[in-house]
């Protein structure tokens, strides 16, 4: 299932650094995955280091573990998922199954993107706004403070909008509207509908 992260480590990035841009800099990758996405991974391989955890995959110590374990464990992962739907050459709209079920459950793409970023511009703080699927192919919108993962609340994600500002701030300040509004530009929708495909074939 595609949205298993699996594996403690870093992964490279699908695509080059500077290859997101004008909408994501190289820079901003540079930091969001060089340093921060490194230091999760760093930090959980100390952690589970002569534990029980120490063979368990992400998944495993995201839905066990506490405290800063699990934050740590689950940004390897949010991240992980967030750079594997971005593209150069997106898909720019969904289609097929996944189309059908935005249009049922928000009305349109549009509405969908619309409640989406004003979930994003309204979270206190850090965190991460997921589109996410039920087991029956149901979607919701699940905002989700610090390290918050749906797979915690029976929910599987889709689609994943990190909040943090270390994803947005070297290109736009303090803005996070515009990140966020820029990060539509290279999501990758083929991607998305996968992901959504697994989780009908489960």
């Amino acid at each position: 299932m595609t949205i298993a992260m699996g594996k403690i480590e870093l992964s490279p990035l699908p695509y080059g650094y500077s290859d997101l841009e004008p909408y994501i800099s190289e820079q901003t990758l540079l930091y969001h995955h060089d340093k921060h996405m490194a230091a999760y991974v760093n930090k959980t391989l100390e952690l589970v280091a002569g534990t029980s955890y120490a063979d368990a995959s992400l998944e495993q110590i995201m839905m066990s573990a506490d405290g800063a374990l699990f934050n740590n464990a689950a940004q390897v992962w949010n991240h992980r998922f967030y750079f594997e739907q971005l593209s150069p050459r997106p898909q720019s709209k969904p289609k097929g199954k996944l189309l059908e079920a935005i249009n049922s459950s928000f009305g349109s793409l549009r509405k969908m993107r619309e409640m989406m970023t004003a979930e994003a511009l309204s979270l206190f703080g850090s965190g991460w706004v997921w589109l996410t699927s039920d087991i029956h192919g149901k979607l919701k919108i699940v905002s989700m403070s610090n390290a918050g993962n749906p797979l915690t609340n029976e929910l599987y994600p889709l689609l994943a909008i990190d909040v943090w500002e270390h994803a947005y701030y070297i290109d736009y300040r303090n803005s996070r509207v515009e990140g966020v509004n820029a990060l539509w530009n290279v999501v990758d929708w083929s991607v998305v509908e996968q992901r959504y495909d697994d989780i009908l074939n489960m």
